[in-house]
């Protein structure tokens, strides 16, 4: 990958005075991917990229300015092989990636270079990364909502067509499961182009992903992106960037509807705190960066729903030792118009999608946009939940015979809404052997609305669990005999399978 790193640069230089474009300097001291570089003539600008050692394979990208003479770069590539005294050429010109229909169904590095084994790329306009939000006059303020077929996100976390939703979570707790699924959901009858960013991804997580794209048959209108784990912060800090900028040409110069994912922005706030620290910048609360809020809004509001299209994003949050007042996730809530909260505690109960409804939020969960009936079950759901969790305690002391008719009334309806909330998802049917489920936004409020109505209050609990319509529920039952009026509740169904974790 990163040997054919310089080789992506060629396509700007046509483009530079010529006395810019071979502007050269030398190297006056190499410190892991810090670089220091002396120029005479001219010096670059901020963001500039710089080429040097064997065969120029080494890319510098230039992030201060230290004296008239001297610039600080972070190489996007390994540096092994570099010296003092080697000669470094300016391109003249910040970091530039492929733009256009030829980008489609391709997988590319930071640098715009494919990394799917493919035909070379041809005939691709070249963009900077580093691109202005649009401006407030170009925005759009109409609020859709956009459908997941995912149960417990559409009925009481619905996402917003050209915002940004969030899937917050420790490790293990099934964030990439989760936007794999929404990729599978939405993919097929969304219309526009989707393009998936892996920031610090792991290199398996990648090729399942183009496999399983692949096998589905939607390569056709999906870009991916990639910046591996093993690569070096700098370029992993751009590649969201890279990829922003593919999308930006789709929303702006061909008007269609983007579906961005990105997997994951904490690897990217991760990335800009080890380049900050290469930098020796003074660290700021738990080690991160004090530029950390700037460069997360920089990526975040170029982000937006425009007179000409939406970008409509989901993001993967990973939340250090699932703590939520940690700055990095504090700082990325602030930007999210949806927030997917995603619990160790359900996925260890087999409650897979393991999310938190207590915890979750969406802006668009109000009467005006998602309507009276749906705004109104929502809340009733998110009641009936909230006094099961206050009932626990007492139920674990004294038991649920302990408690009055109408509480334990209360527990039943919430634990048949927790397990009807479960749902089978078609990329982990190889793990589970249950087929994946699709529900529309009609039947899983229907569902919702005869569970509170105890119209399923003598059925099992699993009868409810990993199903899809409520419809479903009826075989499932028959099987099993009725609880009586009075009876002690089922324990917990068993955990599900470990593809259900990311």
């Amino acid at each position: 990958m990163e040997l054919h790193a310089a080789r992506s640069m060629a396509p700007d230089e046509g483009d530079e005075p010529k006395s810019k474009a071979w502007n050269s300097g030398v190297i006056v001291s190499v410190r892991g991917s810090v670089v220091d570089i002396r120029f005479d003539a001219h010096l670059p600008a901020i963001y500039s990229v710089l080429l040097t050692g064997p065969e120029e394979r080494i890319v510098i990208e230039v992030l201060a300015q230290q004296d008239g003479h001297h610039v600080r770069g972070i190489a996007l590539t390994p540096t092994q092989g570099l010296a003092r005294g080697m000669a470094v050429r300016d391109t003249g010109g910040p970091l530039k990636v492929p733009v256009g229909k030829v980008v489609l169904s391709r997988m590319f590095d930071v640098f715009g270079n494919t990394i799917d084994r493919g035909a070379p790329l041809s005939g691709a306009e070249w963009r900077s990364v580093h691109r202005a939000p649009p401006s407030l006059a170009r925005r759009s303020t109409k609020s859709e909502v956009f459908e997941t077929g995912i149960k417990a996100i559409d009925v009481l976390v619905p996402l917003e067509r050209g915002g940004k939703a969030g899937l917050f979570g420790g490790a293990g707790v099934g964030k990439t499961v989760l936007l794999t699924e929404m990729i599978h959901n939405m993919i097929g009858h969304h219309e526009g182009v989707s393009i998936f960013c892996g920031i610090g991804e792991r290199c398996r997580e990648g090729e399942e992903l183009y496999d399983a794209m692949k096998d589905a048959g939607v390569l056709q209108n999906m870009v991916m992106v990639f910046g591996q784990m093993n690569e070096p912060p700098g370029a992993r800090f751009r590649v969201g960037h890279a990829a922003l900028t593919m999308a930006e040409y789709f929303r702006d110069d061909e008007h269609r509807d983007v579906l961005l994912l990105v997997d994951n922005i904490f690897r990217f706030i991760q990335a800009g705190m080890e380049v900050s620290g290469l930098m020796g910048q003074m660290p700021s609360r738990l080690g991160y960066q004090p530029t950390m809020g700037t460069e997360l809004s920089g990526l975040e509001e170029r982000i937006a729903n425009t007179d000409t299209g939406a970008i409509t994003s989901i993001q993967a949050v990973y939340v250090p030792a699932d703590d939520f007042t940690d700055p990095a996730a504090v700082h990325t809530f602030s930007h999210l118009s949806a927030s997917i909260v995603l619990s160790r505690k359900r996925a260890s109960e087999g409650l897979f999608p393991a999310i938190d409804p207590l915890l979750s939020s969406s802006k668009m969960a109000t009467p005006g946009i998602v309507g009276a009936r749906h705004y109104g079950l929502a809340q009733q759901i998110r009641r009936t939940l909230a006094q099961y969790a206050e009932l626990k305690d007492i139920i674990a002391m004294l038991g649920l015979e302990q408690l009055s008719p109408q509480d334990r009334s209360v527990v039943g309806r919430a634990r048949h809404l927790e397990r009807f909330l479960t749902q089978p998802f078609f990329t982990t049917e190889q793990f589970t052997g249950l087929a994946g489920k699709l529900v529309s936004l009609e039947d899983a409020l229907e569902g919702c609305e005869r569970i509170l109505r105890d119209e399923f209050k003598d059925y099992p609990e699993s009868a409810l669990y990993m199903i899809g319509a409520i419809g479903e529920a009826k075989p499932a039952a028959a099987s099993e005999r009725p609880l009586k009026a009075g009876a002690k509740l089922p324990p917990t169904p068993e955990h599900a399978a470990d593809g259900h974790e990311s």
